[in-house]
């Protein structure tokens, strides 16, 4: 009986090993590298959509922060000399958030 029991257990691991092991050569053939590189160009694509949606953002504030889409109160397009003073000493901030 304790005979029989080492034998399950001994083909039991022995199965899960052999699973294991074909999965990763799995990885190694052809069709294995070519799911690999398609995920990996999917993880570059989105990380380049979400870069380019951050520069947009970021160009958008600084277009704001520079009024470079309208006119300041003054007539004159772009920052009066006060407004890029202020933001000199705090770029985090707009010309609209130190009127």
């Amino acid at each position: 009986m304790k005979r029989l029991f080492w034998v399950v257990v001994g083909a039991a691991v022995g199965v899960l090993v052999v699973r294991k092991v074909s999965q990763k050569a799995e990885q190694f053939t052809p069709q294995g590298v070519a799911k690999q590189v398609a995920g990996l160009g999917t993880a570059i694509r989105a990380f380049g959509e979400e870069v380019r949606a951050g520069m947009d953002a970021r160009e958008a504030e600084l277009r704001d922060a520079l009024a470079l889409d309208g006119r300041q109160p003054n007539g004159h397009p772009g920052l009066d000399a006060d407004a890029a003073a202020r933001l000199t000493r705090d770029p985090n901030s707009t010309w609209r958030d130190t009127r």
